[in-house]
């Protein structure tokens, strides 16, 4: 029964994977690339390399990603998840697909470059939330991170400001080599508008995601569920001995600590283990030790007098 369970959640998961993906290239392919506009990540720097050379979107997007995991899978020396591999490659697809049989200008905004770039910036942060939401990730920046942070500690969201303010400010000498662009750096503006709507988007659809939940289970199955959330959930989980108030009996009481989006699966676990478990849950503001955030406290350096 678990089993059956396991396969129609990774089957869910997978098709809203999918569904982020086709999204997502559908933005790209028949908004952004149609405007002339320009975004950040991997899909700008893929785009801006069809702007320069006319190599479809689709090709440069599946092989920079492609050649970002061979590189840190020998420099940071670890696999990605197959929903990472499977979002990239669905992606690199449908680019290539809606490249070829999307119609100019589908939804005729492509003279209103402003409207472009928020409609845009919404739809492909939609998408990308909906992705990262499953589990899965489009890659990109993402990579780029994980192998900066293999020599030097740099929040992922200054990685991504520099990678975009960097591929969008270069898309000034693609635009003032086109013809068909009349103010190259109002494009750039527009690519910069496009950005703060997806971060603002991504950011909304994940403000629970970055929260984190404490979880109290009371059961008289604590061993099966603490055994179940380590093994297969791969959380931590704290066992304390407790005492009835009222009743005198002795009791066990488990502690789980998880990501705001874990806690469903953790309940489910309980569930199907003990369906008369006593759970509490609680919202924290902030979880650090391995496995969440880390500790990030400045301290002032004393100077001492000679």
């Amino acid at each position: 029964m678990i089993k059956n369970i396991e396969w129609g959640r990774l089957l869910k998961e997978y098709t809203l994977i999918h569904l982020g993906c086709i999204l997502y290239a559908f933005t790209w392919a028949g908004i952004i690339q149609a405007a002339h506009g320009i975004g950040g990540g991997a899909s700008g720097l893929a785009l801006l390399i069809q702007y320069a050379t006319g190599i479809p979107m689709g090709i440069s997007y599946i092989v920079i990603n492609g050649a970002l995991v061979v590189l840190s899978l020998i420099i940071v020396g670890r696999g990605f998840g197959l929903k990472t591999i499977f979002a990239i490659a669905s992606i690199a697809l449908w680019l290539n697909l809606f490249g070829a049989l999307i119609p100019d200008n589908l939804l005729g905004l492509a003279d209103d470059k402003l409207l472009s770039a928020i409609l845009a910036g919404a739809l492909s942060g939609i998408a990308v939330g909906i992705c990262l939401l499953q589990g899965g990730s489009t890659g990109g920046t993402d990579i780029v991170a994980m192998i900066i942070n293999k020599f030097r500690r740099v929040a992922y969201g200054r990685v991504v400001m520099v990678s975009d303010f960097t591929i969008i400010g270069a898309s000034w000498f693609i635009y003032h080599a086109r013809p068909d662009v009349d103010n190259a750096l109002a494009m750039i503006i527009y690519g910069y508008v496009l950005v703060a709507v997806f971060t603002y988007t991504v950011d909304t659809m994940l403000a629970g995601n970055k929260q984190s939940s404490q979880i109290f289970i009371f059961s008289k199955f604590y061993t099966e569920i603490a055994d179940e959330i380590t093994r297969n959930l791969h959380r931590g989980v704290t066992i304390l001995d407790g005492e009835g108030a009222y009743t005198g009996q002795p009791t066990k009481m488990l502690v789980v600590l998880c990501r705001k989006q874990e806690t469903s699966n953790i309940l489910r676990a309980v569930k199907q283990l003990d369906p008369e478990a006593f759970v509490s849950v609680g919202s924290v503001m902030g979880v650090y030790g391995k496995g969440f955030e880390d500790f990030e406290i400045k301290t002032k350096k004393v100077k001492k007098d000679a």
